[in-house]
């Protein structure tokens, strides 16, 4: 087993061997492994086993219009969630998210009233439904004060679950030049919404938001289709272009789709139609390693062991790939070391990246199969000689 070192990343090139532990050769017939789409950015990607069916220009930075709101949503779930508000307290709407989110904006709106006060409960649905920027700026002053000590809260959550390249100027959305985020980030936030607040996360399929006089349809077209879509927003400015971040579960399976600079509507719309569809016919799911079989280890530095055993989360791992074609897989466990104990079982703490030939990349998480405890000054020094003369040390 080979290790390769990449900054303070600790590669474990695991070889290559047919059907066995590390690298896969698997016989498929022949199907087209990157399908090509008019986005100018997409990502197609399973959620359960983290595989990425199709990627295009995923890691560039683009401008995301609406589909940031999913950050603003983020914040306002978690301060229902600590107690810090309730879905009924009241949010005065100002002049300034009257003014330039409302009515007067020429932007999505849900038309509050000036100086009036709206539950959040209506505002959030308001976001959801609507991607009303007139909600969206009074929930960021409503719970932080201002827009910037908002747009501060969206950066520092952004960091906190692993966003790095995210940068934001507004709770809204609309054209900023900070308001900035990736194809493959803005995936990564809504599995995080999806995971992170099951609670609230039906709100992205309601089809109506009756609102005052008015009545708001869901901007998602997708909601409507028997395509198993159930969330999540969509996004336009001149800047971005037409943009989406849909999830949808067939058969048995979550996808995460995210699409941008698109042209029109309906070309959002076809794009994203057939991109689901290809990755529900195309693609099926193989085993790689079977419940409680250990994928590798990794390094641990001053502990009562010097490495720790890795395997996935109690049901194998998995990974889509082609029906058909013939694919080469190679797989490196990833993880920042060497790590630190306490290590508790179940902690995760690498990954297992596979890179298919051709196609995509997967990021599988690994998590310590075994607890290990601190160990005393010898194994400590024992761990610094060994990272001294291997080159361990960062």
């Amino acid at each position: 087993m080979g290790i390769r070192q990449r900054g303070g990343v600790r590669y474990f090139c695991l070889g290559t061997v047919l059907l066995g532990l590390y690298s896969f050769l698997i016989p498929f017939g022949h199907v087209q492994a990157q399908l090509a789409t008019k986005a100018e950015y997409a990502i197609l990607m399973d959620v359960e086993s983290n595989s990425v069916l199709l990627e295009k220009n995923a890691d560039d930075l683009m401008a995301p219009a609406s589909m940031s709101k999913l950050v603003t949503l983020c914040i306002i779930f978690k301060a229902v969630r600590d107690g810090r508000v309730t879905l009924d307290d009241e949010i005065f709407i100002s002049e300034n998210a009257w003014r330039n989110g409302g009515g007067p904006s020429g932007t999505s709106a849900i038309f509050a009233k000036l100086n009036s006060k709206v539950k959040l409960h209506d505002l959030v649905r308001g976001i959801v439904v609507q991607s009303g920027n007139d909600a969206a700026i009074a929930v960021a002053e409503g719970l932080s004060g201002s827009e910037d000590a908002f747009v501060a809260e969206m950066r520092a959550y952004a960091r906190r679950i692993g966003l790095k390249k995210s940068t934001f100027g507004n709770p809204t959305g609309l054209p900023n030049p900070d308001q900035l985020m990736t194809a493959r980030e803005l995936a990564a936030l809504a599995k995080h919404i999806i995971e992170e607040y099951p609670e609230y996360y039906p709100l992205f399929s309601e089809r109506l938001f009756k609102f005052r006089r008015f009545k708001f349809y869901n901007r998602n077209p997708l909601l409507t289709l028997d395509l198993g879509v159930d969330g999540l927003k969509t996004g336009f400015t001149k800047e971005s272009g037409y943009g989406l971040v849909v999830s949808a579960v067939r058969e048995g399976r979550r996808f995460i789709l995210v699409l941008n600079g698109l042209r029109t509507k309906r070309e959002r719309l076809s794009e994203a139609q057939r991109l689901l569809n290809w990755g529900l016919r195309n693609f099926k799911p193989y085993k790689l390693f079977e419940s409680g079989e250990t994928v590798g280890s990794a390094r641990v530095w001053g502990g009562s062991q010097n490495s720790v055993k890795l395997g996935g989360n109690g049901s194998g791992i998995d990974i889509l790939l082609p029906r058909s074609g013939n694919r080469k897989l190679k797989a490196a466990i990833e993880y920042m070391g060497p790590l630190k104990p306490p290590i508790k079982k179940g902690d995760q703490v690498a990954y297992l990246k596979v890179t298919v030939e051709h196609s995509g990349v997967s990021k599988i998480p690994l998590y310590a199969q075994e607890d290990i405890e601190p160990g005393g000054l010898l194994s400590k020094g024992l761990g610094s000689l060994f990272d001294l003369t291997f080159g361990w040390l960062l």
